[in-house]
């Protein structure tokens, strides 16, 4: 899959039928869930920091990024239980995005709301893009694109850990609104999106091998962890450009 949780899950074979098969409009229906969930969630952190609750804002957002990163990596390993295990996760990342949001808003008022345009306005190109098959998800594009998210996923992590001894990479910071880092950080958006053809591919193939129903859940877990990545890549360089004003 994309970023690539659904990797593991994913195998070119048939699955013996033992109950009703993994559908897309299942896995549609499930996003749609998630996605109520998270609004729910991030509409209610929201009012809080509106409130002016600003200390609670931020301890929701830490619990919210805690708890989503370990359901996350629970799910990648726990097939039975990712019928309980999504929704909850969708609801804390939607608390946390929220929180983040809430942030840059303070920062650039208005930021939020191009950051969701253009996060809707990339999920339907690449809808297009891949039902017409400009671009397809070949066994030479799903690596490159699975080898440079995890060369991503390392640099992160090393940017975080040196952070943890006051030490920043300077075009990782949103401050930085020098060429380089705004590259950067378009080449990094670019990498989230075309992560979206291998969720897309993942849904196609699961629907064509009969995986199991379970793996509905599985699928609108990826797609919904390549949303919330594309969008906070988006706010991030967003936020680039208006420090370069």
């Amino acid at each position: 899959m994309s970023n690539p949780i659904l990797n593991s899950a994913f195998e070119q074979r048939p699955y013996e039928i033992q109950s009703a098969p993994m559908t897309i409009n299942g896995t549609l229906s499930k996003l749609g869930l998630m996605a109520v969930l998270m609004a729910v969630a991030g509409g209610a952190t929201w009012y809080q920091y509106a409130l002016g609750y600003f200390d609670k804002v931020n301890a929701i957002t830490m619990i919210g990024l805690i708890v989503g990163f370990v359901l996350a990596m629970i799910i990648c390993f726990s097939r039975k239980a990712m019928p309980v295990l999504v929704p909850i996760y969708a609801f804390a990342e939607g608390a946390a995005l929220a929180g983040i949001s809430c942030q840059f808003e303070a920062m650039f008022p208005g930021i939020v709301v191009k950051a969701v345009s253009l996060t809707f306005m990339t999920l339907f190109a690449m809808v297009f893009l891949y039902a017409t098959r400009v671009i397809q998800a070949t066994e030479k594009f799903r690596a490159t694109i699975i080898t440079a998210t995890f060369a991503v996923m390392i640099f992160y992590l090393i940017s975080f850990v040196l952070s943890l001894f006051h030490i920043n990479i300077p075009m990782m910071t949103i401050g930085d609104g020098s060429l380089l880092s705004i590259g950067v950080s378009i080449a990094i958006t670019l990498l989230a999106a075309f992560n979206l053809i291998l969720d897309f591919d993942f849904i196609e193939q699961g629907t064509r091998n009969f995986f199991p129903k379970e793996y509905e859940w599985f699928g609108a877990f990826g797609l919904m962890v390549t949303l919330v990545w594309l969008y906070m890549e988006i706010l991030r360089l967003l936020a680039k450009f208006n420090n370069r004003r």
